[in-house]
């Protein structure tokens, strides 16, 4: 569906109203994967790592191809990773922020993690949410790279996380090779300058900020 399913909407579109039917594509920094150039821009070349990424590429592509050849008003949000106090306990940050959580409460002895030395670009999902909604408010369709323009490393996230949780993460924190991607992807840092000079966006939460705000929650979720 992250390949096909963006053809399927597409077609649909262009087969009942191509003309008054805006449509935003969900593209992602894992597109960059094995980065051509730091900090990525719009005009960065994409090398995925996964097939996930792969999936992403087609469904950026086939959007661009849509709005050049239909005048469909098609675009495409470049969006580096966007954290929340939802996100599923599948994806780093949330696993580190309800570990600590779980740990603070005494319902979990330790964490398990892979590469401690990967480096993302994390932002907050509510800001990223505010870009979308401006990027179909323009005149004209086009493509944006949404990124808070820091890099942190897991690592960090884990000391941040653990530290506002009053824990020492190095007590609970286990490397587990078995949990290292077998295609890493060690660097990925966005470049929003055309999202900021077009669209006026910028970030308002930070990085801190933010691991604190989905530690807060899960403290939240094990109170009782």
């Amino acid at each position: 569906m992250t390949a096909t399913g963006v053809t399927r909407m597409l077609e649909a579109i262009r087969l009942v109203d191509p003309k008054g039917v805006k449509f935003y594509q969900a593209s992602s920094s894992e597109m960059f994967g094995k980065v051509r150039e730091t900090p990525q821009t719009e005009g960065t070349a994409f090398y995925p790592r996964s097939p996930y990424g792969v999936a992403k590429v087609y469904g950026h592509f086939i959007t661009v191809n849509y709005r050049e050849s239909y005048g469909m008003y098609c675009v495409s949000g470049i969006l580096f990773n966007h954290e929340s106090p939802r996100r599923g306990r599948e994806f780093v940050t949330r696993k580190v922020t309800d570990a600590a959580a779980r740990i603070k409460r005494g319902l979990q002895k330790e964490m398990r993690i892979g590469n401690l030395d990967a480096r993302r670009d994390w932002g907050y999902a509510g800001d990223y949410v505010r870009a979308m909604w401006l990027m179909l408010q323009q005149p004209q369709p086009d493509d944006y790279v949404i990124a808070s323009g820091r890099h942190h490393t897991v690592r960090e996230l884990i000391e941040i996380a653990f530290g506002h949780a009053g824990l020492d993460w190095q007590k609970y924190t286990v490397q587990d090779p078995a949990l290292v991607r077998p295609a890493e992807v060690d660097l990925l840092l966005g470049d929003a300058s055309k999202a900021k000079r077009v669209l006026g966006w910028e970030p308002q939460v930070s990085f801190e900020q933010l691991i604190r705000m989905m530690v807060d929650a899960d403290l939240k979720r094990y109170a009782g």
